[in-house]
């Protein structure tokens, strides 16, 4: 289990701080940011997070003010941890439950020991197509804009560090999973193709942050207690 908030300790926001912070399920990272960037005014402070978290993940964000904000891309380049649920036996075209099954496969044939052992090709150096459906850029617009649309998209391909992939849970079509890499890999897109590996389908239903380089969500703060705290240090004059 999760242990609770750690305590607060003598903030000084302006001169630098790195944020732990647990993300809502729903909320955007940019979400997260402005609320907390909100909860400073009227004084102004850079506030940034290092790795964006889709709106339906959870976990581990890791936030900077102020001086800190400089080190983001440092934090950002670490191993991340991930734990989630993908659902065997179907597809969506975003690869979560952003958009509706638009595939449905039989999974009756397949064995435990046929899905553990599927993971062993996708640990190592690996070249990932992102999503249609995430915030990568092309032409100076994200993919999604492009998706929702219904356009054609060219996806590229892009070179990411799996280290450590396992399968924790089955009770199909539910299979619970834990993954270790490196920056800019979709977990989506591992459970996209895994599926396919198994000539079959899948798609994300949860997804949680667990750990960002040697930070833990077990020691993160919820969203609101943190911004309650800043409003009693703005109340009590100490906000800084």
């Amino acid at each position: 289990m999760e242990s609770k908030s750690p305590e607060f300790k003598n903030f000084n926001f302006a001169e630098g701080e790195l944020l732990l912070i647990n993300k809502p399920y729903g909320w955007t990272s940019f979400d997260v940011v402005g609320k907390i960037r909100n909860s400073f005014k009227p004084l102004k402070l850079k506030v940034g997070h290092a790795g964006t978290l889709d709106p339906l993940a959870t976990g581990l964000l890791i936030l900077c003010t102020g001086k800190m904000t400089k080190q983001i891309d440092e934090f950002q380049a670490e191993e991340k941890e991930y734990t989630g649920t993908m659902i065997l036996g179907a597809s969506t075209p975003s690869y979560d439950m952003e958009t509706a099954v638009d595939q449905q496969f039989d999974f009756g044939d397949l064995s435990e020991a046929q899905i553990k052992a599927a993971t062993q090709q996708f640990i190592g150096d690996l070249d990932q197509y992102p999503p249609p459906h995430s915030a990568v850029k092309v032409g100076g617009e994200r993919l999604y804009e492009k998706a929702r649309r219904g356009e054609e998209i060219e996806l590229k391909t892009r070179k990411v560090t799996i280290s450590e992939f396992e399968i924790t849970r089955m009770e199909l079509p539910e299979v619970d999973f834990r993954v270790v890499c490196g920056k800019g890999t979709y977990i989506r897109s591992l459970v996209h193709d895994f599926g396919k590996s198994l000539s079959n389908g899948a798609y994300l239903s949860a997804l949680r942050r667990t750990r960002s380089g040697s930070f833990n969500v077990a020691n993160a703060y919820e969203v609101m207690e943190l911004v309650n705290h800043i409003r009693s240090l703005k109340e009590a004059g100490e906000l800084r």
